[in-house]
């Protein structure tokens, strides 16, 4: 239960924050070109709390359903105009001017989540150098010649530094090409390269938690002592009474010589009550255990205690390829992720409307919900890096020429321009239906993902 509850306010956390954001650049944007704002809300539906203020009065307000949010202008479709505003409806203003209204608020959405990976580079995104772990037998993996040990030090025309960065060269190389080339250092110092083919494989490879085992290899995960470290508070662990510097010794007949069997452990057990055999200060204890239950990035059910290892001083100088930078290098580097970002999510919905790409990666409110608690639950840095792929993802889906999205309506005013006139009623009625319809069957299937996932 509380891992839900963690769920649905890391969610209208989020949401709230990347609707506001998205109608702050259309509500700027129109206050920039003279429109008269009539209503700023988040949310839909009832409102919930309401307030007025500014020149105009403008109407702010938060509503019951909070999957949205919205920017209603003075509009002469939408109702009568006072003749002394009429220079203030936005059907008055140039063509240029409604677009730059309508395209605000993805743009805004861009520019957030600059802002939010330039600080999550400021804060330092932790991550593991991308080591090779066990490689299947006569695997994609295997027969490119990749082993045990192996650091990746390249991918196609990607230099990489941690699993994060690795897991996304892979994905944007096998996009294009036929095989994925890797350059690597092996374990005793030389350089090879080698080539994974793919040919024909992508679409099982771009499914949810396929891609390693599609390929055949984990990442390496170095042995770590089973130490407690950090308690997180009102964890199981805290229940528990466990502290820092706590050795686990076993539980339900399972002894543990790493951090990782402990883990494994603990993720197999999620709402079970097991005794615990510890070492306090050199001396042996038993203690109950009720292991807690979260979610997965995979949307799996697994155990969960709130408590992390016990880190050797020279972890992170071995194992660690954190990115962490001055806050003004980190500008053009937060710039340079969002850019490759975008390509990367644009890339990837064109292969899933030729097929090449599995539109199981279509996710809905379920597993947004269940990674935005995920994410929070990792640190700040990881939070960001979620805000920072869901704007992404809101200003590129809003961008489509979709009738009912921003980027549908700016091309209501391109035919105005080029015809001289505005579309006809009718045309631009038809054309919302269409748009309606569109965006149901694509929630529809981000439901059906979501609950596959979730009873799986």
């Amino acid at each position: 239960m509380g891992m839900i509850i963690l769920d649905i306010f890391a969610f209208l956390a989020a949401i709230g924050i990347l609707v506001a954001v998205h109608e702050w650049g259309h509500y700027v944007a129109a206050r920039l070109a003279g429109v008269k704002v009539l209503r700023f809300s988040i949310g839909f539906g009832r409102p919930l709390w309401i307030r007025r203020g500014g020149p105009d009065q403008t109407e702010y307000r938060l509503s019951s359903i909070p999957l949205g949010g919205y920017v209603k202008l003075l509009d002469e479709r939408e109702g009568e105009v006072p003749e002394q505003d009429l220079h203030r409806a936005f059907n008055r203003q140039p063509v240029r001017q409604r677009i730059g209204i309508l395209v605000a608020g993805p743009a805004m959405n861009f520019v957030f989540a600059v802002f939010a990976y330039w600080l999550m580079f400021v804060i330092g995104v932790p991550g593991l150098k991308p080591i090779v772990g066990e490689v299947e037998p006569q695997s994609i993996a295997s027969d490119a010649g990749l082993e045990y040990k192996d650091r990746i030090v390249g991918i196609g025309e990607h230099t990489v530094a941690t699993w994060e960065g690795a897991v996304l060269a892979i994905i944007d190389t096998m996009l294009d090409n036929k095989r994925i080339r890797m350059e690597l250092a092996t374990d005793s110092g030389r350089s090879k390269i080698i080539d994974l083919n793919i040919e024909g494989r992508v679409k099982e490879l771009t499914e949810p938690g396929m891609l390693f085992s599609g390929l055949g290899f984990a990442p390496w995960v170095p042995s770590i002592d089973p130490v407690m470290g950090e308690i997180s508070p009102g964890g199981a662990a805290e229940a528990a009474d466990l502290r820092s510097g706590d050795r686990i010794v076993a539980a339900a007949d399972t002894e543990f010589t790493s951090w990782l069997e402990w883990v494994q452990f603990v993720q197999a057990h999620p709402n079970e009550t097991v005794d615990l055999a510890i070492e306090r200060n050199g001396r042996p204890q038993q203690l109950p255990l009720t292991i807690g239950q979260a979610q997965n990035e995979d949307g799996a059910t697994i155990g969960r205690i709130g408590a992390g290892p016990d880190i050797p001083e020279n972890f992170n100088e071995q194992y660690s390829g954190d990115q962490r930078y001055g806050p003004w290098d980190a500008v053009g580097v937060a710039v340079d992720k969002t850019w490759s970002m975008s390509v990367l999510t644009i890339r990837m919905v064109a292969r899933m409307v030729t097929g090449e790409v599995s539109v199981k990666n279509i996710s809905g409110p379920i597993n947004i919900a269940q990674y935005a608690g995920y994410s929070i639950m990792i640190g700040l840095a990881s939070f960001l890096n979620f805000l920072a792929v869901v704007s992404l993802s809101l200003g590129i889906l809003n961008l489509l020429p979709i009738p009912i999205l921003d980027g549908g309506q700016a091309v209501y005013q391109l035919c105005e321009a080029i015809k001289g006139r505005p579309l006809s009623t009718r045309a631009q009625l038809i054309g919302q239906q269409l748009g309606i319809v569109f965006l149901v069957l694509v929630m529809s299937f981000a439901f059906y993902n979501d609950l596959t996932r979730v009873f799986s």
